[in-house]
Protein backbone atom coordinates (compact mmCIF):
# COMPACT_ATOMS: atom_id res chain seq x y z
CA UNK A 1 0.00 0.00 0.00
CA UNK A 2 1.37 3.34 -0.94
CA UNK A 3 1.22 6.17 1.51
CA UNK A 4 0.98 10.07 2.31
CA UNK A 5 0.91 10.43 5.97
CA UNK A 6 1.01 14.43 6.87
CA UNK A 7 0.84 14.71 10.84
CA UNK A 8 -1.65 17.37 12.19
CA UNK A 9 0.16 19.40 14.98
CA UNK A 10 -3.11 21.14 15.97
CA UNK A 11 -4.39 23.31 19.29
CA UNK A 12 -5.94 21.13 21.22
CA UNK A 13 -4.79 17.79 19.42
CA UNK A 14 -2.74 15.61 22.12
CA UNK A 15 1.07 15.19 20.51
CA UNK A 16 1.22 11.61 19.76
CA UNK A 17 4.74 9.51 19.30
CA UNK A 18 3.65 8.63 15.63
CA UNK A 19 3.51 12.16 14.85
CA UNK A 20 7.09 12.57 15.80
CA UNK A 21 8.23 9.31 14.38
CA UNK A 22 6.80 10.86 11.05
CA UNK A 23 8.64 13.59 11.08
CA UNK A 24 12.06 11.46 11.91
CA UNK A 25 11.78 9.24 9.42
CA UNK A 26 10.17 10.91 6.35
CA UNK A 27 12.96 12.64 5.03
CA UNK A 28 15.58 9.60 5.96
CA UNK A 29 12.72 7.11 4.25
CA UNK A 30 12.30 9.58 1.07
CA UNK A 31 16.47 9.92 0.35
CA UNK A 32 17.33 6.11 1.01
CA UNK A 33 14.27 5.29 -1.95
CA UNK A 34 15.09 8.09 -4.20
CA UNK A 35 18.75 6.56 -4.26
CA UNK A 36 18.98 2.92 -3.29
CA UNK A 37 19.96 2.08 -6.66
CA UNK A 38 22.89 4.47 -6.83
CA UNK A 39 26.30 3.04 -6.30
CA UNK A 40 28.44 4.48 -3.86
CA UNK A 41 29.61 8.31 -4.08
CA UNK A 42 29.36 11.97 -4.00
CA UNK A 43 25.36 12.43 -4.47
CA UNK A 44 25.48 16.12 -4.67
CA UNK A 45 28.17 18.98 -4.11
CA UNK A 46 30.87 18.49 -1.66
CA UNK A 47 32.80 20.79 -4.56
CA UNK A 48 36.45 22.02 -3.29
CA UNK A 49 37.47 25.73 -3.85
CA UNK A 50 41.50 26.38 -3.80
CA UNK A 51 43.04 28.74 -2.14
CA UNK A 52 46.11 29.61 -0.38
CA UNK A 53 47.02 27.12 2.11
CA UNK A 54 43.67 26.10 2.61
CA UNK A 55 41.46 23.57 0.34
CA UNK A 56 37.63 24.22 1.23
CA UNK A 57 34.93 21.15 1.18
CA UNK A 58 31.37 22.95 0.11
CA UNK A 59 28.14 21.36 1.67
CA UNK A 60 26.84 17.95 0.19
CA UNK A 61 25.77 14.65 0.54
CA UNK A 62 28.06 11.61 0.07
CA UNK A 63 26.90 7.47 -0.47
CA UNK A 64 28.81 4.62 0.88
CA UNK A 65 27.71 1.14 1.83
CA UNK A 66 24.10 2.05 2.03
CA UNK A 67 24.35 5.00 4.02
CA UNK A 68 23.85 8.84 3.30
CA UNK A 69 25.90 11.11 4.91
CA UNK A 70 25.78 15.04 4.60
CA UNK A 71 27.90 17.68 4.96
CA UNK A 72 26.03 20.46 6.10
CA UNK A 73 28.37 23.09 6.32
CA UNK A 74 31.95 24.10 4.98
CA UNK A 75 35.10 22.91 5.92
CA UNK A 76 38.20 24.04 5.42
CA UNK A 77 41.58 21.43 4.93
CA UNK A 78 44.79 23.09 5.06
CA UNK A 79 47.26 22.09 3.12
CA UNK A 80 51.22 22.51 2.21
CA UNK A 81 53.78 21.50 -0.64
CA UNK A 82 55.09 18.48 -0.48
CA UNK A 83 55.95 17.31 -3.60
CA UNK A 84 54.59 14.20 -3.11
CA UNK A 85 50.85 12.91 -4.01
CA UNK A 86 48.50 14.09 -1.91
CA UNK A 87 44.33 12.84 -1.58
CA UNK A 88 41.73 14.62 -0.30
CA UNK A 89 39.45 11.76 1.46
CA UNK A 90 36.54 10.70 3.18
CA UNK A 91 37.17 8.29 6.30
CA UNK A 92 34.25 6.63 7.47
CA UNK A 93 34.73 5.81 11.10
CA UNK A 94 32.63 3.07 13.27
CA UNK A 95 29.30 3.85 14.13
CA UNK A 96 29.00 4.93 17.81
CA UNK A 97 26.09 4.20 20.33
CA UNK A 98 24.45 6.48 22.44
CA UNK A 99 21.57 6.33 24.91
CA UNK A 100 19.74 8.27 22.26
CA UNK A 101 21.27 7.70 19.20
CA UNK A 102 23.18 5.66 16.83
CA UNK A 103 25.40 7.94 14.81
CA UNK A 104 27.91 7.43 11.94
CA UNK A 105 30.54 10.08 11.05
CA UNK A 106 33.30 10.16 8.08
CA UNK A 107 36.16 12.93 8.38
CA UNK A 108 37.60 14.83 5.84
CA UNK A 109 41.23 14.10 6.00
CA UNK A 110 44.26 14.94 3.43
CA UNK A 111 46.74 12.22 2.99
CA UNK A 112 49.91 11.36 1.19
CA UNK A 113 48.61 7.77 0.64
CA UNK A 114 47.28 7.14 -2.91
CA UNK A 115 45.67 4.08 -2.09
CA UNK A 116 41.79 4.13 -1.39
CA UNK A 117 40.45 1.56 1.21
CA UNK A 118 36.91 0.41 1.69
CA UNK A 119 36.49 3.05 4.03
CA UNK A 120 37.80 5.45 2.83
CA UNK A 121 36.56 7.93 -0.45
CA UNK A 122 38.59 10.57 -2.44
CA UNK A 123 37.50 13.81 -2.78
CA UNK A 124 40.53 14.95 -5.03
CA UNK A 125 44.19 15.03 -5.48
CA UNK A 126 47.24 17.19 -6.25
CA UNK A 127 51.29 17.13 -6.28
CA UNK A 128 52.47 20.78 -5.21
CA UNK A 129 55.74 21.47 -5.64
CA UNK A 130 57.50 23.82 -2.93
CA UNK A 131 57.56 27.49 -3.94
CA UNK A 132 54.75 26.77 -6.38
CA UNK A 133 51.09 27.56 -6.12
CA UNK A 134 47.84 25.24 -6.44
CA UNK A 135 45.72 26.10 -8.74
CA UNK A 136 42.13 24.75 -9.87
CA UNK A 137 41.24 26.98 -13.07
CA UNK A 138 42.30 24.79 -15.90
CA UNK A 139 43.86 25.62 -19.61
CA UNK A 140 41.54 23.08 -21.45
CA UNK A 141 40.10 19.72 -20.92
CA UNK A 142 43.83 17.67 -21.18
CA UNK A 143 44.82 20.44 -18.62
CA UNK A 144 42.92 18.66 -15.66
CA UNK A 145 45.23 15.53 -15.68
CA UNK A 146 48.16 18.03 -15.18
CA UNK A 147 50.66 15.91 -12.78
CA UNK A 148 51.81 18.91 -10.55
CA UNK A 149 50.37 21.97 -9.12
CA UNK A 150 47.49 21.61 -10.44
CA UNK A 151 43.99 20.35 -8.39
CA UNK A 152 42.18 17.46 -9.83
CA UNK A 153 39.01 15.98 -8.76
CA UNK A 154 39.12 13.19 -12.12
CA UNK A 155 39.31 10.15 -9.35
CA UNK A 156 36.41 11.15 -7.38
CA UNK A 157 33.50 8.76 -7.44
CA UNK A 158 30.11 10.58 -7.83
CA UNK A 159 27.02 8.09 -8.19
CA UNK A 160 25.35 6.62 -10.71
CA UNK A 161 22.87 3.47 -11.29
CA UNK A 162 24.62 0.46 -10.19
CA UNK A 163 28.46 2.35 -10.80
CA UNK A 164 30.23 5.59 -10.16
CA UNK A 165 30.64 7.44 -12.85
CA UNK A 166 32.82 11.28 -13.30
CA UNK A 167 31.58 14.48 -11.70
CA UNK A 168 28.95 16.47 -13.53
CA UNK A 169 31.36 19.04 -13.87
CA UNK A 170 33.71 17.65 -15.96
CA UNK A 171 31.33 16.21 -17.95
CA UNK A 172 30.25 19.48 -18.69
CA UNK A 173 33.71 20.95 -19.41
CA UNK A 174 34.20 18.12 -21.46
CA UNK A 175 30.63 18.73 -23.90
CA UNK A 176 31.66 22.75 -24.03
CA UNK A 177 35.00 21.94 -25.41
CA UNK A 178 33.73 19.43 -28.01
CA UNK A 179 30.84 22.20 -28.88
CA UNK A 180 33.27 24.99 -29.33
CA UNK A 181 35.91 22.88 -31.17
CA UNK A 182 32.87 22.62 -34.51
CA UNK A 183 32.17 19.02 -34.37
CA UNK A 184 29.48 17.95 -36.25
CA UNK A 185 29.42 14.29 -35.94
CA UNK A 186 25.74 13.80 -34.91
CA UNK A 187 26.95 11.92 -32.19
CA UNK A 188 29.16 14.15 -30.97
CA UNK A 189 26.71 17.10 -30.87
CA UNK A 190 23.61 14.42 -29.00
CA UNK A 191 26.23 13.30 -26.46
CA UNK A 192 27.42 17.28 -25.57
CA UNK A 193 23.72 18.22 -25.23
CA UNK A 194 23.36 15.18 -22.99
CA UNK A 195 26.03 15.54 -20.54
CA UNK A 196 25.11 19.39 -20.56
CA UNK A 197 21.56 18.46 -19.52
CA UNK A 198 21.82 15.65 -17.45
CA UNK A 199 22.35 15.54 -13.67
CA UNK A 200 24.66 13.33 -13.94
CA UNK A 201 26.04 11.34 -17.15
CA UNK A 202 26.20 7.26 -16.08
CA UNK A 203 29.43 5.37 -16.99
CA UNK A 204 28.06 3.33 -19.11
CA UNK A 205 26.79 5.55 -21.41
CA UNK A 206 30.16 7.20 -21.67
CA UNK A 207 32.06 4.17 -22.03
CA UNK A 208 29.19 3.39 -24.88
CA UNK A 209 29.82 6.68 -26.72
CA UNK A 210 33.66 6.36 -26.54
CA UNK A 211 33.23 2.68 -27.77
CA UNK A 212 30.91 3.84 -30.71
CA UNK A 213 33.08 6.91 -31.24
CA UNK A 214 36.75 4.98 -31.86
CA UNK A 215 34.72 2.49 -33.57
CA UNK A 216 35.86 -0.23 -31.31
CA UNK A 217 34.45 -2.51 -29.05
CA UNK A 218 32.88 -1.85 -25.59
CA UNK A 219 35.45 -2.10 -22.43
CA UNK A 220 35.27 -0.92 -18.95
CA UNK A 221 37.50 1.97 -17.90
CA UNK A 222 38.96 3.33 -15.06
CA UNK A 223 38.29 7.20 -13.84
CA UNK A 224 41.66 8.45 -15.22
CA UNK A 225 41.15 6.26 -18.57
CA UNK A 226 37.64 7.70 -19.38
CA UNK A 227 39.00 11.23 -18.61
CA UNK A 228 42.19 9.74 -21.55
CA UNK A 229 39.76 8.71 -23.87
CA UNK A 230 37.92 11.51 -23.73
CA UNK A 231 40.89 13.81 -24.07
CA UNK A 232 41.99 11.77 -27.30
CA UNK A 233 38.33 12.51 -28.80
CA UNK A 234 38.75 16.25 -28.05
CA UNK A 235 41.85 16.38 -30.14
CA UNK A 236 40.84 14.58 -32.78
CA UNK A 237 37.26 16.94 -33.33
CA UNK A 238 40.10 20.25 -32.54
CA UNK A 239 41.41 18.80 -36.22
CA UNK A 240 38.46 17.86 -37.87
CA UNK A 241 39.16 13.99 -37.59
CA UNK A 242 36.20 11.51 -37.52
CA UNK A 243 36.02 7.82 -37.19
CA UNK A 244 34.52 5.61 -39.00
CA UNK A 245 31.71 4.15 -36.88
CA UNK A 246 28.39 2.87 -37.49
CA UNK A 247 27.25 6.88 -36.92
CA UNK A 248 29.04 7.95 -40.04
CA UNK A 249 27.50 8.07 -43.87
CA UNK A 250 27.61 4.37 -45.67
CA UNK A 251 27.81 4.24 -48.95
CA UNK A 252 30.84 4.94 -51.78
CA UNK A 253 31.90 8.47 -52.47
CA UNK A 254 31.18 9.74 -55.69
CA UNK A 255 33.27 12.64 -58.17
CA UNK A 256 31.12 14.39 -60.44
CA UNK A 257 33.10 15.58 -63.22
CA UNK A 258 32.28 18.45 -65.75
Amino acid sequence: MLTHIVPKFEKGRILKTEMLENLRDYPRSFLDIRYQDFSDGIITGMNVTVVEYTLTIGRGIVKHKDRLYLLEQEQEVPYTATGRLSVLKLLFLEQTDRPDFTAHHADIVLEDEAEIGLDEMELGRFKLKDGAVLRSDYQDFADMATEFNTWSDIYAPFAGLKQSTLRPETMRYFASELLKSGATDPMDCMFALMCLNLEAVDRESIQHYIANRNGAEYRDYSHAQLHRQLVLILEGAGRGKRTAGRWQGGGAGRMIVD
